[in-house]
């Protein structure tokens, strides 16, 4: 869809298109009896005239009503001649069009898109990336080897384009030209070389597509991923939801084939005994390898644990797909938490709870704990599809035990009574299981089912008979009155099994009702001609059983009901019938078997084991088509077992170490270091686990963002790779740390490409160092730097663990850096960005590039205005006399650096003091965190108290919930910043701004038109205005019609550029560039009404 939706951009194309259809059917009048057609004709003609047309208006109208024809599901394909003529047009609306339709139809009409094949490859050079990639469809349409050179020419240029869109239609080419023609062993090398290329691509627009690309042309080259393993891991929350779903599934393959099973621990705990005949060290051995505790790799876990926040999106294929992961993959003790997301899915609509259920009928087979708590959840609806009833029935028959029988035998009995009689025949199948499986109720429900016998409705009778006759089976001795009961209904039932089910619990019970039985065999020889073949064959049988255990009575009863078999019309009966005289009836030609007849016959049988439907799906991966219809479809691609033992993890390891060090701009030599590291292996390894948990947090709040904002694919692509390689604790990041302690505490600041800065600014004072590190860095780096060198690795850890307790409690101390008053000085005050860590892709991508030895210098300043505005908290009426207000002071944090700083103001307005006022328990989204102010012991009547807060809010505008409590109450409250709130203000030069903006366009660039008095466009009144929304720092400008703003993100510290163009009269143009799309376009939407205001 997305592919598509570029024509309708800036026109509404589906809308007029139709109306336009709608007035040429209407404006052509039919004409006799052939007046359909004829309008037809004529409509396309109109079409055909228009797009020979030399006025662009009327070619653009043409294609937007063959678009709407399109869209109709209306055939145009006999206006590809015409259409394919205007693919060279110079008007880029036109050209959109054109695309769209020739991506329809080119497949049909190969002949003539061949023609136009030198236009395409003319496209492919186009400066607009809409049309490069619909280029690129467009080749890939045109299914014909001849083209295949030049199609693997065009996507090998496509994945190296500087558009991620354009990289994605790559992906997707590579993917049509793999299925639709036939490649030889070196076109295919050449692919898999291009999707090699693209899986490095840290756009996470292009990732899913790759991937799907990978799956289709070479799902058995794993070694491509080992690489990009990490990187997929944390690209993972950002990408388009259809690519989540092909990345999770291959990752779950991946998976399977690189770590050992985290299952081990429970079998272990199984195989205790020791084996009799082992000797002494076999045992020895045994008890060795059992106590060996299993590890789970840090991969594994990267894995599990950024899938989790997607258990909360909102398409249900990725929740599925998050599901099946954690059920093949995660130990059984976690598998737990997918329960919740999956029974969330049962609100969707029909289709999606029937793949949904078979998926939980499957899994509650194996662990009925799972979806215990549930159970009310599977409770039928009337208004469900039989197919979902039938479901839920399988459902609660596998979580059925003896603690909830008794609710569910209640709720079955609701169930019989259904209108809907293929379900009540279920119903009763399924108690008949619940009475096999649980014996403690069996004699319940097999009362149950006689009294069933009784009802109005032959199908309930008849499916009762069915199950009695196999609950029966399994303890004949005590029920003869039950068989006597079911003999009589042979004169009433009429459904064929049924009849036939009584029959042979006569035969097989005849000797426990020896004068019911012959009566009953003398009433079937009357009606044997007019029976069901299945009721003659268990007729025939009867009277066997009969003429061997009371001959005397049945002997000739039995012969004539074998002579009606002898001429039936079926063959089957005619053959059972010959069968039975030559065994029961012995004369000189019988054999040897005629004395083991009544052996034969009346062999004890075994009882009927009643199972799940779904037993032996479970070889199937879940969520897959082969698991739905429980065979092997088409390109299913199975499940490897668990290795024994792991292979190596090494070959995910990236190297940057080298590579970094060849990135070092001119001038800037670095001093080599001969002396050995400090850090030993085994500690590199702890630090990269350590960091690699800051992960979660991050990926859970963007997880909890995209959800909120309902953020798009091509948004979210943008900013992912800069939040991602700066934020998931890779061990570039610890590397280049390490780099900067040892060259005399010089600091980098990046300069951004595709969403990474990557400039270098060198610290030459200790004062300054201490500054910038109280912003960007926390006290603990601080300190750990000046200490020795001889300090222990252990100290180092523990100091870190404690020093934002020390942070608070003691406020004076030296250390710590945050709370220095200079950040409080008017003067602005020099920091530099975050530097994120370094991904080997990105160094490719930066290698031979020529970088200034002068590096621009962005500055955190100090706010140019601090609106008082407050906001309420709690209302005195709602808290029970404790009002508290709370507003932003614009200040940095002194909690977190990642903190947006918050003051509440608490008034006592009752006459009696308050106790113990503090913060309660906290309902936060994912990733969002707090620093709670210090309980306040008393406040007295009508007094007041000031407190500070720090919130992150993960750059979203998500509420912050919990609780404002006192000694005898809690009240729930909440805190929602406003998006100008979630910035901190820059003070950068116009040349840097320009730089900035240049680099932050396309997709990360949002604008619209305001119109205003022209007194409200004077430089203070739009300052006054900016600054009240945002907390944005004033860029100097050299043009009096252009203001600039420029702030960064407290969380992420993404830039935030803001623009107000003076245009003539009374009209303004606002631009904002951000990597945060979605602030971006939130701050335009609350600027846009204040600028336009009075």
């Amino acid at each position: 869809m997305s592919s598509n939706s570029f024509a309708y951009n800036e026109q509404s194309g589906g809308g007029e298109a139709t109306e336009l259809g709608q007035e040429a059917t209407s404006a052509i009048a039919p004409s006799g009896a052939f007046g359909l057609f004829s309008s037809d004709l004529k409509k396309n003609e109109d079409l055909k005239q228009m797009l020979e047309s030399n006025k662009d208006s009327a070619k653009l109208d043409a294609m937007k009503r063959i678009v709407g024809m399109i869209a109709k599901g209306k055939n145009a394909s006999e206006l590809f001649p015409a259409v394919v003529k205007n693919v060279a047009s110079k008007n880029i609306e036109i050209k959109k069009l054109v695309y769209v339709y020739l991506v329809r139809y080119a497949e049909e009409q190969q002949d003539l898109a061949l023609l136009s094949i030198s236009t395409f490859q003319r496209a492919l050079k186009d400066p607009n990336q809409l049309i490069r990639a619909s280029a690129l469809r467009v080749l890939s349409s045109i299914r014909v080897p001849i083209i295949v050179p030049i199609m693997m020419l065009a996507i090998k240029e496509a994945s190296a384009d500087l558009s991620p869109y354009v990289r994605k239609n790559a992906a997707h080419a590579i993917r049509s030209v793999q299925v639709d023609v036939f490649l030889d062993p070196e076109q295919k090398e050449m692919l898999i070389e291009v999707i090699e290329k693209l899986l490095k691509d840290k756009s996470t627009l292009v990732a899913g597509s790759v991937v799907m690309a990978f799956e289709e042309v070479c799902p058995d080259r794993i070694d491509l991923i080992h690489k990009n393993y990490r990187k997929l891991c944390n690209l993972l929350v950002d990408v388009e939801e259809w690519g989540q779903v092909v990345i999770i599934h291959m990752l779950t393959r991946y998976a399977r084939t690189q770590f050992v099973s985290p299952w081990k621990e429970d079998d272990c705990l199984e195989e205790s005994e020791k084996d009799f005949y082992d000797s002494d060290e076999e045992q020895k051995e045994k008890t060795d390898k059992r106590k060996k505790p299993y590890a789970m790799d840090p991969d594994h876990r990267l894995l599990i644990r950024n899938t989790k926040p997607l258990l909360q999106s909102r398409n249900a294929a990725v929740v599925m797909a998050v599901a099946q992961l954690y059920w093949h993959l995660s130990p059984k003790s976690e598998a737990g938490i997918i329960s919740k997301s999956l029974v969330r899915l049962l609100r969707s609509n029909r289709e999606v709870q029937y793949i949904v259920l078979q998926n939980i009928a499957t899994m509650s087979i194996q662990r009925k704990g799972m979806f215990e708590p549930y159970l009310k959840s599977f409770y039928v609806r009337s208004t469900d599809p039989t197919m979902i009833k039938t479901l839920k029935l399988e459902i609660l028959t596998n979580l059925a035990n003896e603690a909830n029988i008794s609710t569910l035998l209640r709720e079955f009995q609701t169930y019989v009574k259904s209108q809907d009689k293929q379900f009540a025949a279920a119903t009763i199948q399924t108690i008949g299981r619940c009475a096999t499986n649980i014996s403690e109720v069996t004699d319940t429900c097999l009362n149950g089912l006689v009294c069933l016998l009784s009802n109005r409705d032959e199908i309930v009778v008849a499916e009762s008979v069915v199950v009695i006759k196999k609950l029966l089976q399994m303890q004949p001795v005590q029920h003869g009155e039950i068989i006597k009961h079911m003999a009589k209904l042979l004169d009433s039932i009429t459904v064929p099994v049924a009849r036939a089910s009584i029959l042979w619990l006569i035969g097989e019970n005849c000797e426990r009702v020896p004068k019911i039985a012959p009566d009953v065999l003398r009433k079937m020889a009357k009606s044997f001609t007019s029976e069901d073949d299945l009721v003659k064959l268990q007729i025939l049988n009867l009277g066997a059983k009969l003429y061997l255990t009371n001959s005397r009575q049945t002997k000739l009863l039995t012969q004539y009901i074998l002579n009606l078999g002898k001429y039936d019309q079926n063959y089957d009966i005619r053959d059972r019938t010959r069968f039975i005289r030559q065994l029961i009836v012995p004369n000189e030609k019988s054999g040897a078997l005629s004395k083991y007849a009544k052996k034969i016959f009346l062999a004890q049988k075994p009882a009927p084991l009643l199972e799940s439907p779904f037993k032996d799906r479970d070889r199937f991966q879940l969520g897959t088509l082969s698991h739905t219809l429980n065979i092997k479809a088409t390109g299913y691609l199975e499940l490897s077992n668990w290795p024994e033992e792991a292979p190596d993890p090494s070959v995910r390891n990236v190297e940057v170490i080298e590579l970094a060090k060849e990135w070092t701009p001119a001038g800037k030599a670095k001093k080599e270091n001969p002396a050995k590291n400090f850090y030993s292996e085994s500690e590199e390894e702890e630090d990269s686990s350590d960091s690699n948990s800051d992960s979660e947090s991050e990926s859970g709040s963007k997880s909890g963002e995209q959800g909120e904002e309902g953020d798009s694919s091509d948004d979210s692509s943008k900013d992912s790779s800069s939040e991602h390689e700066s934020e998931s604790g890779s061990e570039s990041e610890i590397e280049n740390k390490r780099t900067a302690k040892r060259n005399s505490k010089t600091k980098g600041k990046s300069d951004y490409e595709d969403g990474e800065k990557e400039n270098e600014i060198s610290k030459s004072s200790d004062s300054s160092h201490a500054e910038s590190s109280s912003i960007e860095e926390s006290s603990s780096d601080s300190e750990s730097e000046s200490d020795s060198e001889s300090e222990s690795e252990s100290r180092k850890v523990t100091k870190e663990k404690g020093e934002k307790t020390r942070q608070y409690r003691n406020p004076l101390t030296k250390d710590v850096s945050l709370l220095d008053l200079d950040d409080f000085n008017p003067v602005s005050t020099p920091v530099a960005v975050p530097t994120p860590a370094l991904s080997p892709s990105l160094i490719a991508d930066l290698e031979g590039l020529n970088l200034s030895t002068s590096s621009s210098v962005i500055n955190v300043s100090t706010p140019v205005f601090v609106p008082m505005k407050t906001h309420v908290l709690l209302h005195r009426m709602s808290g029970k006399g404790l009002a508290a207000h709370y507003f932003f002071p614009r200040q940095p944090c002194i909690f977190g650096d990642k903190m947006v700083s918050v003051q509440i103001t608490l008034n006592n307005s009752t006459d009696q003091k308050i106790e113990n006022i503090h913060i309660g328990g906290k309902k936060l989204p994912v990733g969002m965190q707090m620093h709670v102010f210090n309980p306040i012991e008393s406040l007295e009547p009508e007094g007041s108290i000031t407190v500070s807060m720090g919130i992150d809010f993960c750059d979203s505008t998500q509420t912050a919930n919990f609780q404002l409590c006192t000694k005898d109450d809690c009240f729930n409250v909440n805190i929602q910043p406003p998006v100008g709130e979630l910035l901190l203000p820059v003070a950068m030069s116009e040349k840097d701004f320009k730089k900035e903006q240049g680099m932050l366009t396309g997709m990360n660039e949002t604008s619209t038109m305001i119109i205003a008095a022209p007194q409200n466009f004077t430089s203070p009144v739009i300052l006054q205005k900016v600054a009240n929304v945002a907390n944005v720092g004033v860029v100097p400008s050299g043009q009096d019609n252009i203001h600039r703003f420029a702030a960064k993100t407290v969380h992420s510290g993404s830039l935030m550029l803001v623009t107000v163009e003076l245009k003539e009269g009374s009209t303004a143009q606002l631009i904002i560039n951000t990597e945060k799309t979605v602030i971006g376009s939130v701050l335009l939407r609350e600027l846009k009404p204040v600028l336009s205001q009075g």
